[in-house]
């Protein structure tokens, strides 16, 4: 199987049956090996029952149901987990991406590239104050603090290496950085501009309460990139920078006070302040300890299970 094309689904009944006809006639006439993994994350519309019509009328449709809503991550990682193609094509159930577009994210993929994104070059309908300005800020940051130069980490249309998806740990609405996430896979990034629509039915599930999560992954994804093998490097750093303003001041302080002077009563909020400085640093730098026996543990474990496997091959290859 060369592609997979993977939707999520939420209340998006309107658009199920059109989004399946405009994407079967693109993938048709690109491509003769393909399928598509439509998943459908706990809708309490009548999205399940159209998306199991599909599938009774094209063996190429498979339907993952979710009981509830997860979502859309989950709702990824789901349709990731159930696609056999080489790649996959990724897009939103809403009918505001345009179909005609993927065989640019093919082409892209042909030349190697392991992770192809769209970006909005327009964006009908979307609000100024929720969405626009959240996003160019958020997408700045990002492309700022992570040094992957692409404009837009947001947008749903995107497309990769089956192989590569399937490494990275996803959860929370860690499925916009994905770029970010895969640079630590080695993996080649572009990005191509593509145009959507105004959404023709429903009403879009990204609001105010959504950007905020957002806003929170764009401190995250940093963190995870550089730190998460070497916590003692982040909290130690910290801490110890803690410890040594604490420390300059408790020495002044003892000083101050061999010299006579009443330290609770001439210096009692600086006193106080040194104090939280020290404690603070020497917490920070336990948190770093205990990360970095966590890290060492996890590496352990993985050496452990690359061992049995190995042995495992090796008396197998005895028993022949």
């Amino acid at each position: 199987m060369k592609y997979s094309v993977v939707v999520p689904f939420y209340n998006e009944q309107e658009s199920v049956i059109q989004l399946y006809r405009d994407v079967k006639d693109v993938m048709e006439a690109t491509c003769d090996d393909f399928e598509f993994i439509f998943v459908d994350d706990g809708s309490r519309d009548d999205t399940f029952s159209l998306l199991g019509k599909v599938a009774d009328n094209d063996d190429r449709v498979t339907v993952v149901h979710l009981q509830r809503n997860y979502g859309k991550t989950e709702a990824l990682v789901a349709g990731f987990d159930h696609a056999n193609g080489d790649y996959i094509i990724v897009m939103d159930g809403d009918l505001q991406h345009n179909p005609n577009e993927i065989p640019l994210f093919m082409q892209k993929l042909e030349e190697g590239y392991d992770v192809v994104c769209g970006c909005r070059v327009e964006r009908p309908g979307d609000s100024l104050l929720l969405k626009r300005i959240p996003s160019r800020i958020g997408n700045t940051l990002m492309a700022k603090l992570t040094g992957v130069p692409i404009h837009d980490f947001v947008s749903g249309f995107k497309a990769y290496r089956t192989k590569l998806i399937r490494e990275i740990p996803l959860y929370g609405e860690l499925q916009r950085f994905i770029p970010a996430l895969a640079v630590a896979y080695g993996a080649r990034i572009c990005e191509i501009p593509i145009r959507i629509v105004e959404r023709p039915h429903g009403k879009s599930h990204f609001g105010f309460r959504r950007a905020i999560p957002f806003m929170f992954d764009v401190v995250t994804i940093p963190f995870l990139l550089r730190f998460v093998s070497r916590p003692m490097h982040f909290f130690g750093g910290i801490g110890m920078t803690g410890m040594a303003l604490g420390g300059g001041l408790a020495a002044w302080l003892v000083v101050s006070m061999l010299q006579g002077v009443n330290i609770l009563n001439e210096h009692g909020p600086l006193l106080f302040f040194t104090t939280v400085l020290l404690l603070a640093g020497l917490l920070l730098v336990c948190f770093g300890l205990i990360g970095e026996m966590l890290v060492r543990h996890h590496h352990q474990r993985s050496e452990a299970l690359r061992d049995s496997e190995v042995l495992r091959i090796t008396r197998r290859n005895r028993d022949r």
